[in-house]
């Protein structure tokens, strides 16, 4: 349905607007707040009790915070909520687009597991708002008050929903619904928490009374939750575009090992902000990513050993315009001819200049195989999508077997005499 498509180009694209924006703004107050100084002594019997310089856009900028408010409130004051509320809701908009209405292709995969799409909408919003419920429980009970425990607490409950998702759901639909279950945790701490707990501050301080501390101290934590989570959810937004991640066997342990890297580096940036710099965070961070790269991507055979009477292919040899030399005649290798006829089995439904799938009216980007040309042309990617990030066919559709797959490598492999990694 093109509707349908570009209704997901325009609310994909304001989400990332409003993204930018929200977190954008939460980097700015979280260093903001670290790098507030102790004002001169005028400043201070003014109620002052941290102040910041900047320059910016050709002109100075001078911030203050107040101990407890100004003298009188100004008629015009600022509040940062909108950012957060429409991030989320146009991303809930978008999940619904392109994984709820489009569940049989997008969330469910019968490989993982076979199920109906209002099934696998039930499951995927249990999770959202389940995992939003217990949080919030977490958060007012009195483990908020161990940071410790209540981090160990919240690693445990993202590790479970990530578990749970790819047991579930497809690779793709587990890691957006671990991103959606983080995105709907922070912008619930702005609208449950950081926003009431402005209000009361500012009532209070219109009216002359005093401020419990608990309302700033409570705003403080959830906005340090929110900075901690941005690193991860921004991977999880991207994710989609690398199947290495989501197709892993082990995705939901993949998952969890990069937001826990992608943390840990925005601790490096939180620590600096306060005057501490340890660079011994962020060279740990960047040797942890190496070492997920390096697992996940860590070179496997690729090669078949005599099964191609177990595929039911037809056991042609190459043309003799391809034959490499010295190749023994009696050896099994894997035809042009027979690469275009898993091609056009398995592929050209969607990649083509008509796709006849339905689901995808046009070629995704933009990648048509036609013609032997075409092959040739998308070689690499065609390999690497069917025989090692094993992502394609889409949700395997077509059924393509493990056999075909190597068949594939092992053509790659001929033609490029090395093996394909």
């Amino acid at each position: 349905m093109p509707w349908l498509d570009w209704l997901s180009l325009f609310v994909r694209w304001f989400h990332v607007i409003a993204g930018v924006a929200w977190i954008g703004a939460s980097f700015y107050f979280i260093w903001l707040d670290n790098n507030l100084r102790t004002p001169p002594q005028w400043k201070q019997d003014k109620g002052i009790k941290g102040d910041l310089w900047a320059i910016h856009g050709g002109g100075f900028y001078e911030v203050a915070k107040y101990a407890y408010g100004p003298e009188q409130m100004p008629t015009t004051l600022h509040w940062f909520k909108w950012e957060a509320y429409t991030t989320w809701l146009s991303g809930f908009a978008l999940l619904i687009i392109v994984y709820y209405f489009g569940a049989s292709a997008y969330l469910i995969d019968p490989s993982v597991n076979a199920m109906t799409p209002t099934t696998a909408i039930a499951l995927g919003l249990s999770l959202i708002f389940g995992g939003l419920f217990v949080y919030e429980i977490a958060c007012r009970s009195p483990l908020a008050k161990y940071p410790l425990a209540f981090g160990i607490g919240l690693v445990a409950l993202v590790t479970l929903v990530s578990y749970l998702s790819t047991q579930w759901f497809s690779g793709r639909g587990a890691y957006i619904h671990v991103g959606a279950l983080i995105g709907t945790i922070m912008a619930g701490n702005v609208f449950f928490n950081i926003m009431p707990n402005q209000r009361k501050m500012v009532a209070a301080v219109a009216q002359k009374k005093d401020i419990d501390p608990n309302w700033g101290a409570s705003a403080k934590l959830r906005s340090v939750h929110n900075n901690y989570f941005t690193l991860p959810l921004l991977f999880i937004m991207i994710s989609n575009h690398y199947p290495m991640t989501y197709q892993h066997p082990h995705n939901w342990l993949v998952l969890m090992a990069i937001m826990a890297a992608a943390a840990w580096i925005r601790h490096f940036f939180n620590l600096r902000h306060v005057g501490t710099t340890k660079p011994s965070i962020l060279v740990s961070g960047a040797v942890a990513m190496l070492a997920i790269t390096l697992w996940v991507s860590w070179p496997q055979s690729t090669k078949v050993e005599n099964k191609y009477a177990e595929s039911g292919l037809p056991q042609a040899t190459l043309p003799k315009s391809t034959k490499t030399a010295g190749t023994d005649a009696h050896n099994n290798v894997v035809s042009d001819q027979q690469v275009t006829s898993l091609i056009e089995t398995h592929c050209v439904s969607c990649h083509s200049r008509s796709p006849s799938d339905d689901i995808f009216k046009v070629a995704p980007l933009g990648v048509v195989l036609d013609s032997w040309e075409d092959i040739e042309r998308y070689a690499p990617q065609i390999v690497r999508r069917a025989a090692v990030t094993k992502d394609m066919p889409f949700l395997n559709k077509t059924g393509m077997t493990e056999e075909e797959r190597q068949l594939l490598a092992q053509w790659f492999e001929q033609r490029n005499k090395e093996p394909f990694n």
